[in-house]
């Protein structure tokens, strides 16, 4: 048998545009609630979300913003986020989504490759202060953007106040926008990390994003009875998409519990908002176990949840179903590109298949493996993860070149992720291509180093990667995060893989490290890392 997996195709893809969707939302839930920012005190239904969204597209028209424009998001999570995003998609817009962290030249970077023609921004977000960087381009720098508006009470020279956005709803002018919207079109722009080269703007439309929420909430069960704990950042499809979207299509409330990540903040929020679902990365979950409150704090509302974004230990999805009482949380597994979920577990898959698969292909998704040479491997062989489907994106924004390397002709879009099929379908994703170490001609995959590593009592989080050796090629180096309250040393380290895994296996360099290097989705930047060992260990860069 082939390593090639299918969804179901029984339940048929929503056909509509995700202003459609809001519409239809509110018609059917309006007066059920819709989205909590606690942060701010908001708290809106679905009609009061319905109505605050037609203002502001209103407001969009108003200054002149039309179907295919780019209009950017610089901001953390809060309730102007989730309208800004319903509010561009009712008229047609672009939604692009810029990450909070990112500084001058890579904000400039962003807004000039797609052309971005209104900006809607915090004036500011922990260490960065947005409005000077801003400021500090210049229009010069940024020849397309000829509007900017700044969140908050506070004036600014330059820029509108976001009150300027919200204007009397005109549902005439509204409707006659809506009239030549397709479900096909473009609605978001997401940059992509950038950790080899420039960040590349993944163009996701109406259909991609919209289905690929509703069938990550169908998977949950949400209903318009939950409650989702949404501490993932928006700009990115977790949190756009497998939050806000899997609310909008299944009436379950969206929750904020603050602008960022915050594990206080995050107990909190499940705890007063009786929320019935949490979203996260590994890390995130690692946090909140971690937390002085976590042991007292009342998480019966907790059902279920999705830990996805980076690989998901084992251990760690056996005490978030055991502390948190997420005896449904699910794994799930996708990239931007794919909208962004292919494959995530069910909430009633054997226990042994939710805490070491990614679970099984999604409704109207296919995924295959392959080898080096772009062969089909048989079932139960590692190679690259593929994926095809209603979700893969419409490209790169004006890169045709680099979209063409990762969708093939048959429209397969190529991960980078080595993976494999089992007979009954479900996937495991064992490292990246380029993560792959290879120490004295042994391929050596830092995954199943990691997995091995968390089956310490002492340690809560381990990255591994590989450093430069003169005798080997690579070596194998793992930065270890200790549990609070205990205490490890890299001899404890070593000696609990000698003996248990391959020699070639076993860390050469180890370091006790209070945290990694992240990007802001919670991923570790391993190629960081390692330029940081290297240096450490005057190995020169090559």
């Amino acid at each position: 048998m082939e390593s090639i997996a299918r969804g179901p195709t029984d339940v048929p893809l929503l056909e509509t545009t995700i202003g459609e969707a809001l519409t239809l939302a509110a018609q059917r839930w309006g007066g059920e609630l819709a989205l909590v920012s606690r942060h701010q005190g908001v708290r809106w239904t679905w009609a009061e979300l319905d109505a605050e969204v037609d203002r502001v597209a209103t407001g969009l028209l108003d200054h002149g913003v039309a179907k295919g424009d780019r209009v950017g998001i610089w901001a953390p999570n809060g309730a102007e986020w989730a309208v800004i995003q319903f509010a561009t998609a009712r008229i047609g817009a672009i939604l692009v989504t810029i990450n909070p962290a990112y500084r001058t030249s890579e904000v400039g970077y962003a807004l000039n490759k797609v052309g971005c023609s209104v900006l809607v921004c915090a004036a500011a977000f922990k260490s960065s202060d947005y409005i000077a960087m801003l400021r500090e381009l210049g229009p010069e720098n940024l020849p397309d953007l000829r509007l900017m508006v700044a969140l908050g009470e506070a004036e600014h020279a330059g820029f509108l106040p976001w009150s300027s956005l919200r204007a009397e709803a005109d549902p005439e002018r509204l409707a006659s926008a809506a009239a030549i919207l397709d479900r096909h079109d473009a609605i978001n722009i997401q940059f992509t990390s950038g950790t080899t080269g420039f960040p590349k703007g993944a163009t996701l439309t109406h259909r991609n994003i919209l289905n690929n929420g509703y069938f990550t909430g169908q998977t949950i069960r949400i209903t318009p009875a939950d409650r989702i704990c949404i501490p993932v950042p928006l700009y990115h499809c977790f949190g756009m998409v497998m939050g806000n979207l899997a609310a909008l299509t299944s009436g379950a409330a969206m929750v904020y519990p603050g602008e960022a990540f915050d594990p206080r903040l995050v107990l909190e929020a499940v705890a007063a908002e009786g929320c019935t679902a949490l979203y996260g990365v590994p890390t995130m979950f690692i946090t909140v176990l971690g937390h002085p409150d976590a042991a007292h704090t009342d998480v019966s509302a907790l059902r279920t949840g999705i830990m996805a974004g980076a690989p998901c230990p084992t251990s760690t999805m056996l005490q978030v179903m055991d502390r948190l009482n997420m005896r449904e949380v699910t794994i799930a597994y996708g990239m931007t590109e794919t909208s962004p979920i292919t494959a995530q577990t069910a909430t009633d898959d054997p226990l042994a298949e939710r805490v070491e698969t990614v679970g099984r292909l999604h409704s109207h998704a296919e995924a295959k493996i392959i080898g080096p040479d772009g062969q089909t491997l048989p079932i139960g062989e590692q190679g690259e993860y593929c994926a095809r489907g209603y979700c893969v994106m419409q490209g790169y924004w004006a890169d045709p070149a680099r979209t063409a390397e990762a969708i093939d002709a048959e429209g397969w879009m190529h991960s980078g992720d080595l993976a494999t099929i089992d007979a009954a379908g479900y996937v495991r994703i064992t490292g990246r291509i380029k993560d792959m170490i290879i120490r004295g001609g042994e391929n050596i995959y830092p995954r199943e180093i990691e997995e091995y590593l968390l089956r310490h009592d002492a340690i809560a989080d381990a990255q591994v990667f590989g450093v430069a050796d003169e005798k080997f090629g690579e070596e194998v180096c793992a930065w270890v995060i200790a549990k609070a309250g205990s205490a490890i040393t890299p001899e404890d380290v070593v000696g609990h893989c000698k003996g248990n895994i391959a020699h070639y296996k076993v860390p050469r360099h180890v370091r006790i490290v209070e945290s990694f290097v992240m990007t802001v989705t919670g991923k570790a930047q391993k190629f960081e890392m390692r330029r940081m060992m290297e240096a450490e260990l005057g190995i020169s860069q090559k």
